[in-house]
């Protein structure tokens, strides 16, 4: 991943959650079926949260499953130290700081998920991700990614980017927190959804889907199949 986005987030750390709601339109849905869709079959599920920031959509999933042990990763220390805070020491939950496009994990999971970080990678490192992710999820395992896409044309972003910069403007947001997001949405590798359903499914991820959609938010969806008798 490139460094640069690394220190676009270590200085923006602190103020990362108050300016979520603002600079996602979609905030309660996009977030909404991304946690309805972490569905584990049992009550301490082990979870991987990749990119996982300041812990937002982790507290989501905490809520959601209290006794999950629950895996934050990120390459901003300065995000996890926000996620420490957060989550008060909380003995089921771990941080690691790291790349997670090219760590050796040892562990396998419940559940992986993601929101708003992969499209940080190169078209290439998806597709190994998609890879990576579905070797370390257990039989029936879930993947959730909540993230950007890119649209179909170029036209369509030109709209996306168009509607996405009027409603943030009229969120209320400052105009410094607005021209930083802008510059880091400058670095970022969208996808389109087509291109990655087809990456998650060539990774052997089944029941793959776009569940949900606006604009250029986006929530996917992927099993990895249970034993069969």
């Amino acid at each position: 991943m490139d460094r640069s986005v690394i220190k676009l987030f270590d200085a923006n750390a602190k103020d990362y959650d108050r300016q979520r709601r603002g600079l996602i339109p979609c905030f309660d849905d996009f977030y909404g079926m991304a946690l309805s869709l972490v569905e584990c079959g049992n009550s301490t599920p082990c979870i991987l949260d990749l990119g996982a920031g300041t812990g937002l959509f982790s507290s989501m999933v905490l809520l959601k499953y209290p006794e999950a042990r629950l895996t934050l990763m990120d390459l901003s220390d300065s995000m996890l130290q926000e996620a420490r805070r957060r989550f008060h020491g909380a003995p089921n939950v771990d941080y690691v700081t790291g790349d997670y496009s090219s760590y050796p994990f040892t562990q396998t999971y419940d559940a992986v998920v993601s929101s708003l970080s992969i499209h940080h990678l190169s078209h290439p490192e998806k597709r190994q991700l998609f890879a990576t992710i579905h070797r370390l999820l257990n039989e029936g395992g879930i993947f959730v990614n909540a993230d950007q896409v890119k649209g179909h044309t170029d036209q369509a972003d030109v709209y996306y980017r168009r509607r996405w910069l009027e409603e943030i403007r009229a969120s209320g947001l400052p105009e410094e927190a607005i021209q930083a997001s802008i510059e880091r949405r400058s670095l970022d590798i969208n996808a389109t959804a087509a291109d990655q359903m087809q990456w998650m499914e060539e990774a052997g991820l089944e029941d793959v889907d776009c569940m949900y959609k606006y604009l250029d938010f986006a929530v996917f969806y992927g099993k990895k199949s249970g034993r069969t008798s």
